[in-house]
């Protein structure tokens, strides 16, 4: 029996593929149309998917959607007539993409799948929590689902056990932390929806000056981690920004503006919400462990890709163990849909054993062959070498070894917004100067933002604080003591100063407070990456290595073989690996850039 799970309409749309209760495909829209977090109908998703089953739409048993659309539009209007008629500009904006498309998912599914089988709605909560509890390991766990808003709910906990999820109480818009976060995020500059990330990276260069500012005039914060938002001072229910003029009289200015530079104010708003919105989780955590009894967490949401966060809720020791969707925003929703439509809605058994998840380490999208590269390679001219499986090992960590940075194309893309090992650039973290070359000359990005180790999951221990695994890139700990490299010097630097300091045996990967967000690699869920990583070990003594998503600033990681290429020849990336084919950038034609990805890409 195949499932459907879809997401669409707000932001990183997607589409999944359950087959007998097993997840069988997954991807983001953005993957296929170039757009990143594309919002519209995932079609080209939906596609891929019933391509990689062999099967045709009606075939498909039943189709679930995320969320609730009409729900979703009675909180709209709820909240424009709440405030009317101060909303009218950004009501009179939304309404006609609602009235076309929005309000009716059911006739879109229909039309644009050709499917007149059975759908399915069950809320935006619910499926981030189908997608946080079902793939999880466990039999039975608590989850916390935070995000911006889904119909009416902006975070939810509940219960799942073995085939069955509940949620047990909610908080309901305009009060979100999500909402928080990117109300800051708009502030310092950055875009909502897209540069969260950026502000949690941001925050290790900066102080929580603002932290009681926050407490005493936006949020309050009660022991259970419940809480309301003083809506004063944030114009989302109303306009089309996050904040609004008394936003910006309580912290000293106006909004930085996108691309300009940044100052330790910022770095210090920064680091004041993270700490805010860490308090918020782990209050949350700690009432709901004390109101389920259960041992161990499940999370989803946006809020839970805040890996800093999930890292001290880890070390809190408040559960057992913790299990994040790696696809936690709304991409995830799709997946979550699936499941529950699986499970709930159809009470299909699920089979957990509390040690292995079901997620397949999110290497669940599209893969190419050797023939289709090789005929890309040859029509188009392009030099190579043809390697087998252990040549293409050797030589690659050899490369990495030497200093070079290499594109690694190879398996099944991932689902999510973390590059894993089967799309992503690579390079030694050894290296002092790795870091500050690939955001500048790479991935053509401000030099501050920090890069992911990826470490033998049995050597993980031995460079870091952490004592399980994080296959997902979803867990930040700090760097041992003993391989860090005190500088005296560091003490008197402050923001952006503190950069280009020497901290650890594995600078590129060791973050200005001297954490790093961990991708652990076992041979189950990779076996190539693994290997790799596992001969540049055997050439070097170290089990780890930089890992950043292949792709350039703005632009969706990449997807095919073409797409690959274009972004190995516009940046200083020295060697391709596209599966076992090795290209060496001195031996390439040169490059005709048809439009400038500048353009061509919207910066986030």
């Amino acid at each position: 029996m195949y499932i459907l799970g879809v997401s669409a309409y707000y932001h990183d749309s997607a589409a999944a593929l359950i087959k007998d209760g097993e997840i069988a495909a997954a991807a983001q829209e953005e993957r296929f149309t170039r757009r990143k977090h594309d919002f519209r109908f995932p079609i080209n998703a939906v596609n891929f998917c019933l391509d990689y089953a062999g099967i045709k739409i009606s075939d498909v048993y039943l189709v679930v959607y995320y969320d609730k659309p009409f729900l979703k539009f009675e909180r709209l209007l709820e909240t424009y007539l709440a405030y009317a008629p101060k909303g009218i500009s950004s009501f009179l904006k939304a309404m006609p993409v609602w009235i076309k498309e929005k309000l009716w998912i059911k006739e879109q599914i229909k039309e644009k799948l050709n499917y007149d089988g059975n759908i399915l709605f069950p809320e935006h909560h619910q499926s981030h929590a189908a997608s946080a509890f079902f793939p999880s390991p466990f039999k039975e766990a608590a989850f916390l689902t935070i995000d911006g808003v889904g119909e009416w709910t902006t975070t939810s906990y509940g219960i799942g056990k073995e085939n069955k999820i509940k949620i047990l109480a909610d908080i309901k818009f305009p009060h979100s932390i999500g909402m928080l976060y990117s109300a800051f995020t708009y502030y310092t500059g950055f875009k909502v929806n897209s540069g969260e990330y950026k502000v949690m990276g941001l925050a290790p260069y900066g102080v929580p000056k603002y932290a009681g500012l926050i407490y005493e005039n936006l949020i309050d914060l009660k022991d259970d981690g419940s809480f309301k938002l003083n809506m004063e001072y944030f114009n989302y229910c109303t306009g089309l920004t996050m904040t609004n003029s008394r936003f910006d009289k309580l912290f000293g200015g106006k909004p930085r503006k996108p691309e300009s530079k940044l100052t330790q104010r910022e770095m210090d708003l920064a680091a004041s919400v993270q700490a805010v919105v860490e308090d918020v989780i782990l209050r949350m955590a700690r009432h709901i462990r004390n109101e389920t009894g259960m041992k161990k967490l499940c999370l989803a949401g946006g809020v839970a890709l805040n890996c800093v966060a999930n890292g001290k809720l880890l070390r809190e020791n408040i559960f057992e163990d913790i299990w994040i969707q790696p696809a936690a925003g709304d991409a995830g929703g799709a997946l979550g849909a699936a499941l529950f439509g699986w499970h709930q809605y159809l009470n299909n058994d699920r089979t957990a054993d509390d040690s292995d998840d079901f997620q397949k380490g999110s290497l669940l999208g599209p893969r190419f062959d050797n023939d289709y590269i090789e005929e890309f390679l040859i029509k188009n001219n392009i030099p190579y070498e043809k390697l087998n499986d252990d040549e293409i090992i050797r030589r690659t960590a050899g490369l990495i070894a030497e200093g070079n940075v290499i594109g690694w194309f190879r398996g099944r893309m991932e689902y999510g917004p973390r590059a894993l090992g089967a799309r992503s650039i690579l390079g030694d973290a050894r290296n002092p100067s790795m870091q500050k070359n690939m955001n500048l000359k790479i991935k053509f990005r401000e030099s501050f933002r920090p890069f992911a180790p990826s470490v033998l999951e049995e050597k993980a221990a031995e460079y870091f604080n952490i004592d399980r695994e994080s296959p997902y890139m979803l867990l930040v700990a700090d760097v041992r003591e003993e391989k860090r490299l005190n500088h005296a010097a560091d003490e008197n630097l402050f923001g952006i100063d503190k950069l280009n300091v020497v901290r650890s045996v594995i600078p590129a990967v060791t973050h200005v407070d001297y954490s790093a967000r961990i991708q652990t690699v076992d041979e189950k869920r990779n076996s190539d990456y693994y290997r790799l990583i596992s001969r540049f070990y055997e050439l070097t003594g170290c089990p780890v290595i930089v890992n950043t998503s292949f792709n350039v600033r703005g632009e969706p990681i990449v997807r095919t073989p073409e797409e690959a290429y274009r972004c190995f020849m516009r940046t200083n990336i020295d060697y391709l690996v596209l599966e076992n084919f090795l290209l060496d950038k001195k031996n390439q034609p040169e490059f005709q850039e048809q439009n400038d990805w500048r353009k061509e890409f919207e910066l986030d």
